[in-house]
């Protein structure tokens, strides 16, 4: 079985690069890069597996949880 293949992106210029980097070259950030997974489509183009789509924060709502007390302070 193939491996799969991975691109790795700057999530403040959208930079691809096929290895992580520190700084990206492009808008000269530091630690920006996420790993994307390739998928392989029709013949042999590779497609990207999942678009990021950012979200505003004041617009996520919280949800209840149970916490469980660790003792640990």
């Amino acid at each position: 079985m193939p491996k799969d293949k991975t691109v790795f992106v700057c999530s403040s210029c959208g930079y691809e690069s096929p290895k992580w980097m520190g700084k990206c070259p492009s808008c000269n950030e530091w630690n920006t890069f996420y790993e994307e997974k390739l998928v392989k489509s029709s013949g042999t183009k590779y497609e990207k597996k999942k678009e990021v789509v950012p979200m505003v924060l004041n617009e996520l709502e919280g949800k209840e949880v149970v916490r469980t007390s660790t003792r640990i302070f």
